[in-house]
This record gives C-alpha cells, structure tokens and sequence, in this order.
C-alpha cells in the first residue's frame, strides 16, 4: 500500500513529467481473445523526453533532484507508452488489462537491442491505478512509475509494467490479489504482448536483446517471484530477479497476523484484499462477508478495494477502520465466549504495546474482522504448524496442509518450495511494519542457503539497525525519534527551518545511527540510500510536528519515530531497494 505520510525523497518524487506523444495510436485493433495478445498496435504513446529534457524535469523541483541523486542522471530519454492486453482473471476468465511500456531513446546505450526489465507493482487501494499515466499525479500509479522510469528506463531497460487485471481498463470486477498463479500469468501475457509491440515496431526503434529482468516492491515483490518461478516452469529466459520486500511465506505471514496477534500496518487494507481475491478465485473463504467480517464493515467490502477510494477517504468516509483489523476484546475476556482452550485465547490476547507496538496497534473498536475467524484459523494453526513460525524447523517449506479455507489458500499461493535457476537479490528491510522481514525474507535466505553459499542468492538487508538480531526490531524510529527531540530541545526558539534541518544533520552524524549503515549518507550504497532517507523522513516530520504545535520533547519524539514507521515500508525501503537492484542488474 502507500504511505500514510507523505515523506521521503520518492514520495516527493519528480515533477509532472511532460513531452511531446499522446493522441491516439492510430494503429490496428487486434479482435482476437487469446491471452497474450496485444489489443492496439502500436500502443498509444503518452509523452516522450530525451535524456536532456527528462534530467531538466526533474531538476526543476527539490524532490526531483533528489531523485537524480539516487537513481543517477537519466543516460536516455524515455517513451511511455500505454497498452491494452488478453489476459485471464483469478478463476481462469477471459478479460483485459493494460500495462506501461517505458522505451528507452537516444542512441548507443539506448535504442536498439535492449535488455527487458518486468516491473511488478505493490498494493494499490484505487480501481484508476495506471503506472503509464506518467503526465498525470494525481494517478495513484503515477508514483510508482516515475520512480521506475527514473531507475531503469532512463538508464537503458525496456520496462514493461502491468496495471494488473482488475484495475485502469480491466473489466474483471475484482483483483486477484496475491494469487500467484494468475497475477504470474497475468504479468506474463503483458511481457508477450509488450513484445509484440516491439516487434512491429515502435518510435524509439528497440528491439529485445534476449535478456529478461523481473523485480517487484511489496506485492510486487511476491508477483516477481511467482513469475520467475512460472516462467523457469515453463522453460522461459530469466537473466536474474529481484523481488523486494514481498510476503512470499503467505501461511507463516497469516499465522503471526491472525493467530499470534500480529497485524502489520496496512492490515485493514492488505487483508480484506487477500479474503475477497481467495474467495473470487476459489470460493471458500466465506458463505456471506458477515462469517469473517465484523457487522461494521462487512456490507460492501467484497467490492471495495480497488475501488473509488483513496486510503484516506476510506478511513476518514468510515469505510475501514484506520489500524483495527481485531477486536479489542478478545475470546475468553468480557462477554467474549472463550475458544474452549486458554492457550488458545492466551494467543489471542491483544499484545502490549511495550512488546509488540505495531501489533498492539491493529486492536481496537470498531475493527474488522471477528473473533470467530480468529478461532478457526488459530485452531487449524495450533493442529497444523507452519514449519517456520513461530519457530523454524526442518519442517520447511510450508510444513501445513491446512484444512480452514483462507488458510488452505494462503498455502496454495505460498512461494516456499522452489529453486531458482537464475540468479536472485532479495532486498529489505529487518524494521519493516508491514511485510515482516523475518517472516518473508528470512523464510526464503533459510530455503536458499545452498544458492547464497554459491553466489546465485544475495540477501539485501537495507536497515541492518539490529545488528542481525530480529528481536530487536524496531529501534531505529526510537533512536531517531529521541536524537530529533534532543535537537529541539538544545535549540527551542530557533525557527521551524534551522530545528529541522538540524535535525537532518544530527541523525546522520550521530555515531549510534550511522554505526548501523555501511557508507551512511553515500547514494549509490541501498544501506546509505536508506540512511538519507531516514534523516530526511526525521527532518520532515520535525518540521511538521512543530508546525503543528508540538512543544513537547517527549512527544516530539514519539511523533518523528511513528512518521518514520508510517513511511518505512513506502516509500523507504522501496527507494533503497531500487537502488540495490540498479547495481545488481547491472552486472548482467
């Protein structure tokens, strides 16, 4: 999903990005159903920059620049182009999609024979989402698409990015959220179609070169996996991948959230997202929202997201709890009938917020989803382990055979239990409060030592701030919380400005923080990439908090720690993981 607050140097991103193309294709319609095939060719052409004009852009505002700095001066120009695609929905249904392809320009090092880079996308609340409407901001998508142009078009690659089947064009009335069979195959009918495009001929004159590069942030990143694992099935080229910050150990994943009590941020978003794409694809996780939702929000919710809603206005329109994703009053307390075993309701206990913050967070009143769920999954949990959570055993990969409907389906589209052929960079982050690290990266690290151990897996841990130990997770936004109050507090009658630009200064400097990165504050190095956007995150939401009349050096600091957590998984962890995967690409 996106963040919350809008901070960091990719939520600032770019100028609107502007240029010559658009109009229609005028070209030929393609009639055929066929998955795969490319409905408008050629695709119609948005904007087109060269290299000059694109880095003008983009130096034009501070957000820009900033991007520049780490993604590097744009080598190429780009053109975006908008296509319409065949492809199939999550119960094998005829439908379309429609994707961006970003083509390069500019001469050697450019134009002609190009390597493929398959961009997946993350989590998108808005039914609109369209990564090639790279002239208009207020796209949901338009962020996301900027950020790519700037890594790897601008830098050579012919992206092809997928809007994803129920989304921008798409008439599927539902997105099939985290299915791994269909969004791979969804992502794999863009890139044959996308290839078709090239080869009748687009503007830019490129062609592909044979080499084919996947990555993905957030869901993205379990897409990227799911189709590199497709694509090798079916004996297809990948030169390398790179999927980011994904939740590739679904049932361990839900196990922690719903059975051990440890919602993520963004749970009211993620997770009636998993139970309506499971229950559109196979038609087991409910008889009527009412079995798994809580009475508040179960009318409509099978149809809410994607929709018409923003994050914000389906919070603020009363449509999703903000961070409630359980009841506060959990089975065995109050007038909550009890599962029948105290272990059992032991689990299900609201977690302090001294020992799990973020868990403790996803409790409240109104929240969504019923203790009637919790039980059964928690019971099918406790009958049939995981194999990696709570605990890690030999057991992997996933050791369960679940029998409760979502959680059977959360198995079936689990990503442990394959070997790569080509190489792969895991990236992200041990402090991450949506998708856990632990629970998703460390998952896979365990299942691929062998390939580490030869070089064909490398793991990107982007904020090493626990020092490999995972229990320690979360003490980054405290250690940045107090260093920001603590210069507030040495200077409180200077101005908004000085406080947090000092701010910025004094995180970067301070030999606790810049202990946990490698070169902190160097933009080509993810761990430093990630240390500037920390301290430009702790400016930022200084100057804010003071504006909005926080005096307090207590609250000050909790204040700067939680905007940093806000915007960690987005847009932080995603810039620095772009980062690693820019340079590992490169080596091919």
């Amino acid at each position: 999903m996106r963040s919350k607050i809008a901070m960091g140097a990719v939520a600032m991103a770019a100028a609107v990005l502007t240029g010559c193309g658009g109009g229609s294709s005028g070209g030929t319609t393609n009639n055929s159903t066929a998955a795969g095939t490319l409905i408008e060719s050629p695709p119609l052409r948005i904007a087109s920059l060269n290299a000059a004009d694109l880095t003008a852009q983009l130096a034009a505002t501070s957000q820009g620049q900033q991007l520049v700095a780490l993604a590097g001066a744009p080598t190429c120009g780009v053109d975006f182009h908008y296509f319409h695609y065949q492809t199939v929905g999550g119960k094998n249904e005829q439908t379309t999609a429609s994707g961006a392809i970003m083509a390069p320009t500019g001469g050697t090092g450019c134009s002609g024979a190009r390597p493929i880079l398959v961009y997946t996308h993350g989590t998108a609340v808005t039914k609109t989402y369209n990564i090639a409407n790279i002239t208009d901001a207020t796209n949901e998508g338009w962020q996301e698409g900027a950020l790519i142009a700037a890594f790897f078009a601008a830098h050579g690659y012919i992206v092809v990015a997928s809007n994803y089947a129920g989304y921008d064009s798409s008439p599927l009335p539902y997105h099939p959220y985290l299915n791994a069979d269909q969004q791979s195959q969804d992502v794999m009918n863009a890139l044959t179609a996308a290839r078709t495009a090239l080869t009748n001929g687009l503007p830019s004159g490129d062609t592909d070169n044979g080499k084919l590069f996947i990555t993905g942030y957030s869901q993205g990143g379990h897409v990227a996996m799911a189709t590199h694992r497709a694509m090798e099935a079916k004996g297809l080229t990948v030169t390398a991948a790179a999927p980011m910050s994904g939740p590739y150990a679904l049932v361990a994943f839900g196990d922690a959230a719903i059975a051990y009590s440890s919602p993520g941020l963004g749970g009211t978003i993620y997770y009636p997202m998993i139970a309506n794409s499971y229950q559109q694809s196979y038609g087991n996780v409910y008889n009527a929202t009412t079995d798994i939702f809580s009475s508040t929000y179960a009318t409509g919710i099978d149809t809410l997201i994607p929709g018409q809603y923003t994050y914000t206005t389906l919070v603020s329109s009363g449509k999703l709890p903000q961070f409630a994703v359980f009841d506060i009053a959990t089975p065995g307390t109050g007038t909550e009938p009890s599962s029948g075993n105290a272990m059992l309701d032991a689990i299900l206990a609201q977690p302090s917020a001294a020992s799990n913050p973020i868990g403790n967070l996803g409790f409240g009143d109104p929240y969504l989803f019923t203790n009637a769920l919790r039980i059964k999954y928690a019971q099918d949990a406790l009958a049939d382990p995981d194999g990696f959570f709570p605990s890690p055993t030999t057991l992997l990969p996933p050791a369960a055979t679940p029998t409760l409907g979502i959680r059977a389906d959360l198995a079936k589209n689990d990503l442990r239990g394959w070997t790569p052929k080509a190489p792969v960079m895991l990236c992200g982050g041990m402090n991450d409060p949506e998708v856990f690290y632990k629970i998703n990266t460390l998952a896979m690290k365990a299942l691929w030592t062998p390939l580490i151990a030869t070089g064909q897996v490398s793991v990107v841990d982007i904020d090493p701030s626990t020092n490999g130990d995972p229990s320690k997770a979360g003490q980054l936004p405290t250690l940045v919380g107090t260093i920001a109050a603590g210069v507030f507090a040495s200077e409180p009658t200077a101005g908004v400005a000085k406080i947090s630009a000092d701010v910025q200064t004094a995180v970067l400097t301070n030999a606790a923080f810049s202990g946990y990165f490698s070169s902190p504050g160097v933009p080509n190095s993810p761990q430093g990439v990630m240390a500037l956007e920390v301290a430009s995150v702790a400016s930022q939401a200084t100057a804010l908090y003071l504006g909005q009349g926080v005096t307090d050096p207590t609250t000050l600091a909790t204040d700067v720690g939680n905007g940093l957590v806000a915007n960690y998984h987005f847009p932080l962890t995603q810039t620095a993981c772009e980062t690693a995967a820019q340079a590992y690409f490169a080596h091919f």
